[in-house]
Order: C-alpha cells, then sequence, then structure tokens
C-alpha cells in the first residue's frame, strides 16, 4: 500500500541517522538515502547520479515529478505543484522507509 505521510514540520519524527533504500525501476539499481547527508531525496537521487528534471526545488513547479511504486515519503512542507496520486515531489521530500521509484 503506496501512503504520503501528511503535513508535518520538517524533520520532527524523521529518523535523522537512518538510511533507506532507494529501488530504481527501469535500470534495477539500489541507491542509499542518508537524511544526515542529504536534505531531499531529489539531493540523493543527484549524488547518485540518477537524471531528474527540476526547476523550484521547493514544490512550486511538479518538474521534479516521479511516480512512487512502493515505500512512504514525508514532505518538508505541503507541495504547491498539483501531484495525482501515488506522484511525488523529490525536492521536498525525504523517505520514512524503504522506496521504490519509477524515473
Amino acid at each position: 500500500m503506496l501512503k504520503l505521510a501528511a503535513k508535518t514540520s520538517a524533520t520532527s519524527s524523521y529518523n535523522m541517522k537512518k538510511q533507506y533504500l532507494i529501488h530504481i525501476r527501469q535500470n534495477g539499481s539500489t541507491l542509499f538515502s542518508c537524511s544526515s547527508v542529504h536534505r531531499t531525496l531529489l539531493d540523493s537521487l543527484e549524488a547518485h547520479k540518477v537524471p531528474v528534471a527540476f526547476q523550484c526545488r521547493s514544490g512550486y513547479c511538479g518538474a521534479c515529478r516521479l511516480l512512487l511504486l512502493s515505500g512512504q515519503v514525508k514532505y518538508h512542507q505541503e507541495p504547491l505543484a498539483f501531484i495525482a496520486n501515488r506522484e511525488i515531489l523529490p525536492c521536498c521530500c525525504l523517505p520514512l522507509d524503504d522506496i521504490e521509484l519509477e524515473v
């Protein structure tokens, strides 16, 4: 079951030392995301050289929209861009557990 965490403050309940796995469906790769190093999921993807389009890095434009196939993410702030069911904006969220993405 896919879940998006409700709107909350930046990282109040986020485990700052936990590493999460990010599975990329297209190429079968598995990456690591660590909140102590990466402020957002987009930062993690960029650090691992996964090409993701982006513009604002704040959840306003929606250019970085990706499909969340499994797992949960938590937004730093409620995104203003429209996102459909199962879509996420990696520029303003972090994983809450291991996730699978369609990039």
